[in-house]
């Protein structure tokens, strides 16, 4: 295997020329840090509040501060990024986000967790905006962008699906706890590709300077930017939908559905491998069909999903008579499923569209989209946690209104933006 300084050496060797096959899979691998933390551990919620003596608002909230800290992490690492290239500070943030799992595993209490839980966050926010980044650094066309995005999308994507899934399984027969030592393992995996496999995709002359004046200036230059701030905002709504769907998700259909945890575990994998197929869908038509089209049509159908959705859960919880009840379940994921699979749509073109015109700020860009989407997730967090999880109602309503705010933003957008 070649030395890490080679690697790091060849790595400016591709860009603008060809891309190896094997570049979306690590980057993917390495993204799928963040969903698979989110994921990983939403099966034993029910457990938690139980191993901590605690209530269901405050394993909840664990949500919401592991998306506080992505939010600050990423504003932070990606002009960073901009200044000391891409691998650096991924390495550093994954072997934070490994040891600060690893005190998850053995906290004894959920003020101890949710410190360790914030720390491997910001640790884990590198991973999550970086890679990103690099796509802008080898793939300037924003139409081939996509394309690259939605490969990465699909691979980061197959990690949680299996999450979850493997989560259930250990909260079925184990300990709820080897979730975060699995996520330690995981970390330390990630710092060793980064060592000995991703080169530098960020040549030095592309670097730029770093200081108060110019970070701020950067995203002032960002958000004033109607391309950018339209783009992002869509990223940011599309989050806040989903992660209504991830907070209230496995308190309703756990508690109110009874669903076995490997049983939602099994449910939520259905809803990715969804959202997964929509992304090659999207990879697919990119080029053929413009992509400003296909996200725009990828909104209307989350909202058509988001509205029948509240309609089912009003309808089943103040007017549908006792019969109704066995099919409500159903209604309820069909609707979901309308309202989320097109998210693989949305994301890769939504995040290309907000990094397309900005070549030389794309962490500083991807930063600031990727620290609105987990403030937006956050905020959902907090929202669905107010609500007690006697109905699917609050969860329909959040995801609704996500759905109907990415809408508006998409009315916003330029009608034609400059392609580098």
């Amino acid at each position: 295997m070649a030395s890490p300084s080679a690697v790091r050496d060849a790595g400016t060797s591709f860009i603008g020329g060809r891309i190896p096959m094997w570049m979306p899979v690590l980057l993917g691998f390495l993204t799928a840090v963040g969903p698979i933390s989110t994921d990983i551990y939403l099966p034993a919620f029910p457990a938690m509040e139980q191993t901590f003596h605690t209530s269901a608002g405050n394993v909840q909230f664990t949500l919401s501060i592991w998306f506080v800290g992505l939010a600050i992490g990423q504003i932070t690492v990606g002009p960073l990024s901009d200044r000391f290239g891409r691998r650096k500070p991924m390495l550093i943030g994954n072997a934070l986000y490994a040891v600060a799992s690893a005190v998850c595993a053995f906290a004894p209490d959920i003020t101890t967790f949710s410190i360790a839980r914030f720390v491997a966050s910001v640790g884990a926010s590198a991973s999550l905006v970086i890679p990103t980044a690099c796509v802008r650094d080898m793939v300037p066309d924003r139409n081939a962008g996509a394309r690259m995005m939605s490969q990465l999308v699909m691979v980061m994507g197959v990690v949680p699906i299996l999450a979850p899934m493997l989560g259930g399984l250990v909260v079925e027969f184990v300990s709820w706890r080897i979730i975060f030592w699995a996520s330690a393992a995981y970390g330390a995996i990630c710092v060793a590709l980064l060592l000995f496999i991703l080169p530098e995709t960020l040549p030095y002359d592309r670097r730029v300077a770093l200081s108060p004046f110019t970070l701020v200036s950067r995203y002032v230059t960002l958000i004033r930017d109607r391309a950018f701030a339209s783009h992002a905002l869509i990223t940011a709504f599309s989050t806040f939908m989903s992660f209504s769907y991830l907070t209230a998700a496995p308190f309703v259909f756990v508690q109110l559905f009874h669903f076995s945890p490997l049983h939602f575990s099994m449910l939520f994998g259905f809803f990715a491998v969804f959202m997964i197929g929509a992304s090659q869908v999207n990879g697919l038509l990119v080029g053929r069909i413009d992509s400003g089209k296909l996200l725009q049509g990828a909104i209307c159908l989350s909202v058509v999903g988001g509205i029948l959705l509240v309609a089912v859960s009003l309808w089943s919880a103040w007017y549908a008579p006792p019969a109704w009840q066995p099919y409500e379940v159903w209604l309820v994921i069909a609707a979901m499923l309308l309202a989320l699979a097109p998210t693989g749509i949305i994301f890769p073109n939504a995040m290309m569209g907000a990094l397309a015109d900005h070549p030389s700020l794309a962490g500083a860009a991807s930063a600031l989209a990727g620290t609105l989407q987990y403030v937006f997730g956050a905020v959902a967090g907090v929202v669905v946690g107010q609500f007690p999880a006697v109905s699917a109602i609050p969860m329909a309503g959040c995801m609704c209104c996500g759905a109907i705010l990415m809408f508006l933003a998409g009315l916003s957008r330029p009608h034609r933006q400059n392609v580098n």
